[in-house]
């Protein structure tokens, strides 16, 4: 399995590398001939298809576009990024391999929010609660290979609290997740407890969907995730937002602006149906009292 480096710079330099191109009302062909590289170099880095983006590739394209000063600056520390390895390049023997993206964009964001109708994200699970999901997910995994996931899992959690400047998650659950009895009620009540007591940080938003709130958009919609990122390494470089869908199957990304519209529209909506952070730490609290009845 390959992990690949740094995803999101490298999907940013590429989206500004064909912006800078057609604003110099050049074609592939002819940006790469004044370049003088390679028209399949030019292809795959315009694709993000890369990871081997060498400044001197990036220099010669900008100086074909009129690039230079603070401009040129940041694409080549773009370049440098590209190249970076993720912390989780570490785990590739415990992570999916359509999960290569997810591990980057969630690495960059500055705000993660995530619909979710019958499991608990995983910045948010316990180790119970995880483990209890893979013994019935996946039981060929060894116990030497599901603690390689736990760490995955509490270098994900860490960048919440450990960070000094945290992204903001914001999670909209069904009620659904709270009921299902995932490895039993005393698992369930120290999951609860543990969301209880992470909804209360300044970062973290958990908002419940009542069962009682009836045929809901997010019924339609299916769970998702919708990242957002801060400027690269300015404000006038910015990555659109992507939002993330998951099947049994494998895994979609989406970052087309009318796509990012329609989910953005579809939270507000399921969110004008949920309850407010007060009553859903209310009913945390109620459904962590009756497992432990």
């Amino acid at each position: 399995m390959t992990i690949e480096p740094t995803t999101v710079p490298r999907r940013l330099l590429a989206r500004r590398l064909v912006e800078l191109r057609l604003a110099a009302a050049l074609t592939l062909d002819a940006a790469a001939e004044l370049a003088e590289i390679a028209r399949q170099t030019l292809w795959r880095l315009e694709r993000g298809r890369t990871a081997e983006i060498k400044k001197p590739t990036v220099r010669a394209l900008c100086r074909v576009y009129g690039v230079e000063g603070e401009d040129l600056a940041n694409l080549l520390w773009l370049a440098d990024e590209s190249r970076k390895d993720g912390w989780w390049q570490s785990y590739a023997d415990a992570i999916l391999l359509d999960r290569d993206l997810y591990m980057s964009l969630e690495e960059a964001a500055s705000r993660i929010r995530s619909f979710q109708l019958t499991l608990l994200p995983g910045l948010v699970r316990t180790a119970e609660y995880h483990r209890a999901l893979a013994r019935d997910h996946r039981p060929q995994l060894s116990d030497e290979e599901f603690e390689r996931h736990l760490e995955v899992l509490e270098i994900r959690q860490s960048r919440l609290h450990d960070s000094p400047d945290p992204p903001k998650l914001e999670i909209l659950i069904s009620e659904a997740v709270l009921r299902h009895r995932i490895g039993g009620a005393a698992v369930m009540r120290s999951q609860i407890h543990h969301l209880y007591k992470l909804s209360a940080r300044p970062n973290i938003s958990v908002r419940v969907v009542p069962l009682a709130a009836g045929g809901y958009l997010g019924l339609q919609t299916g769970p998702f995730v919708l990242f957002e990122f801060p400027g690269f390494p300015t404000p006038s470089l910015m990555h659109n937002p992507v939002v993330f869908l998951e099947n049994y199957v494998g895994a979609v990304y989406l970052d087309k602006p009318a796509e990012i519209e329609l989910y953005a529209d579809a939270l507000a909506a399921i969110a004008a149906v949920a309850l407010s952070e007060t009553k859903s730490r209310k009913l945390l609290r109620q459904i962590e009292r009756e497992y432990s009845a």
